[in-house]
């Protein structure tokens, strides 16, 4: 039988990737199915990515209300910007790829694989979060990244 692979970009959120809340569209009995291949502390990811390039910044600016103390509130707090990007990708649907049939434990190994990967096929992304979802209707993944 023929299955869609879909992605697209979502509105990105970590406390729901990481399962601190349930929705109500999660079996919170099958949790335990999920798989965390990655998860960073977006913060921490910013400090790495960006703190020699704001000290270099800051010591440019000769007015004090222009330096930066933080890029990540500094991101976070602006109008703009966004903190982080997600992708999620999902093979199939609720009725053809269900999480508990085996098409649904196939597309599970398949996202995995995909997983692997993906920060190597991407090199222009820093991949902070990679979650698997196993415990809503179909299996899909969640990459977060900046």
């Amino acid at each position: 039988m023929k299955r869609t692979i879909s992605g697209m970009i979502g509105k990105g959120s970590i406390a729901h990737n990481e399962r601190k809340f349930i929705a109500e569209n999660v079996d919170a009995a099958r949790t335990i199915r999920n798989v965390v291949l990655q998860s960073e502390n977006v913060k921490d990811v910013y400090h790495e990515l960006f703190d020699e390039a704001i000290e270099r910044y800051n010591a440019k600016q000769k007015r004090k209300d222009r330096k930066i103390e933080d890029y990540y509130e500094h991101i976070r707090t602006g109008k703009q910007e966004k903190v982080f990007h997600e992708a999620i990708f999902q093979i199939g649907n609720k009725d053809d790829t269900g999480c508990l049939s085996r098409e649904g434990q196939i597309a599970r190994l398949a996202l995995l694989d995909f997983a692997k990967d993906f920060q190597k096929r991407n090199p222009q992304f820093r991949v902070f979060g990679i979650y698997l979802h196993m415990d809503e209707a179909t299996p899909h993944l969640h990459i977060d990244f900046i």
